[in-house]
């Protein structure tokens, strides 16, 4: 397949910097100069993060509210949104129930090699953060302002709702305010184009930074159970994949190829956030209506990250083998059921994966100190996490899309790196004066 010249510039910044950090490791004379040379490296990933962060709320509010002023009216928009959440919940539930059922078919915390933390030991993750109230407060933000300046993703969908219904319904009197917000847009995936010329440097200071700090050694003291969990990924993207086939047929390999780069962003640098405004562009280019990717794609990332769904259980299961606590069938499926609530409340959340998991094992006496067994790895874990969660959310729009009617043929340019239109199609729905675009 041909490849485009920053997936190229990727793997070669994946392969450098594993080989930059594991020499490092080598030769350093003491942990304090690993640690200061990661520290240093982590300047550039930071950098890069900061970028995608200061980027992220502008884009998402922008080509959202401008697709649903454009889809014409507040039917369109609740249909699509029903579409949306059905197709959510049904990958989420397939995600927990495929690492439900890998997890106890390839028990990996049985015969553990590890020692284990003793059962009081504090792992350090806030338990507490996930509550219906925190949700609440994630879902509606008090101000906008305040979302956008906390990147609040799923506040700021929230209010983009609001907004472009209210547009579509002013009809012309909005005609003006819109375009100028579809300015925005076109700017805002042209700063993403500066911002991804950045990517290659943050992804080796990244790698370099893991590898020396962790050394290669933990994928061999780790690698049974790292490897167990990655099938169980490899799984989910084949079952991701056959359930988008039934919809995008014979595109869904098409597609696979079209957001390899993006997914290789959120893989490299275990950060799904960090490939959002490519996997937008990807989406673009495959023939998704810019109105749907803008509308489905901000809400998966609150509601449909797959990865860390199949990890959720994954990872609970495999703390209670671990210490050998067995759960009965009837409340390993409660565990489920609870994980399919309160993971929905991840978004803004650190290290959401882990918050979720303390406080599940919290409501079964588990010991919370297995974490401790996970945080070693959790990065590498990520990494696997990330790029499924792009797949899943990808997957996502384009069905969602197809069902609408609004996926076009893939843009000959879908290999190369020029800027695009962010609506390359023609609009085929309502625009804001109630006439066709």
């Amino acid at each position: 397949m041909k490849m485009n010249k920053l997936t190229a510039m990727i793997l070669v910044a994946m392969i450098l910097g594993v080989a930059t950090g594991y020499a490092w490791r080598m030769l350093a004379g003491s942990d304090a100069a690993i640690q200061a040379f990661a520290d240093q490296l982590s300047i550039l990933t930071d950098i890069f993060l900061r970028l995608i962060k200061m980027i992220i709320a502008p884009l998402v509010f922008s080509t959202l509210v401008v697709g649903i002023a454009r889809m014409g009216d507040s039917a369109t928009v609740g249909r699509i949104g029903a579409k949306s959440m059905a197709w959510f919940l049904t990958a989420s539930l397939v995600s927990l129930l495929l690492g439900l059922v890998m997890v106890n078919l390839l028990k990996p915390g049985l015969g553990l090699s590890l020692p284990l933390p003793e059962v009081t030991a504090s792992s350090g993750i806030e338990k507490g953060a996930l509550t219906l109230k925190d949700f609440i407060g994630h879902l509606i933000p008090k101000s906008v302002f305040d979302a956008l300046a906390k990147n609040e993703i799923l506040a700021i969908v929230v209010f983009s709702l609001f907004f472009g219904t209210a547009a579509s319904a002013v009809g012309d009197k909005a005609r003006v305010l819109i375009d100028v917000i579809d300015a925005v847009a076109h700017i805002m995936l042209k700063v993403t184009g500066y911002v991804m010329n950045f990517a290659p440097f943050a992804v080796f200071a990244a790698l370099a930074g893991m590898v020396a700090k962790e050394g290669l050694s933990i994928l061999s003291t780790y690698g049974s159970f790292m490897a167990q969990f990655y099938l169980s990924l490899g799984l989910l993207w084949l079952a991701l994949l056959g359930m988008g086939s039934l919809f995008l047929k014979g595109r869904v390999i098409e597609l696979l190829r079209a957001i390899r780069e993006p997914a290789l962003l959120a893989f490299s640098t275990a950060s799904s956030e960090a490939a959002y405004p490519k996997t937008l562009d990807r989406l673009k280019r495959f023939g998704c209506s810019d109105r749907i990717a803008s509308f489905v794609l901000p809400m998966g990332y609150s509601f449909n990250l797959d990865g860390s769904m199949i990890y959720c259980t994954f990872a609970t299961i495999f703390i209670a083998q671990a210490y050998g606590i067995h759960l009965s069938l009837s409340q390993e499926v409660t565990m489920m059921l609870i994980l399919m609530v309160t993971s929905k409340g991840m978004a803004g959340v650190p290290r959401a994966s882990l918050v979720v998991i303390a406080a599940t094992l919290a409501q079964f006496n588990i010991p919370e100190a297995g974490l401790l067994l996970l945080l070693g790895v959790d990065h590498f874990l990520d990494m696997g996490r990330s790029a499924t969660n792009v797949l899943g959310n990808a997957i996502a729009a384009s069905v969602v899309a197809k069902s609408e009617n609004q996926l076009s043929d893939a843009l000959p340019s879908l290999d190369e790196d020029d800027d695009i239109d962010p609506d390359p199609q023609p609009d085929t729905v309502p625009s804001v004066a109630g006439q066709q675009a």
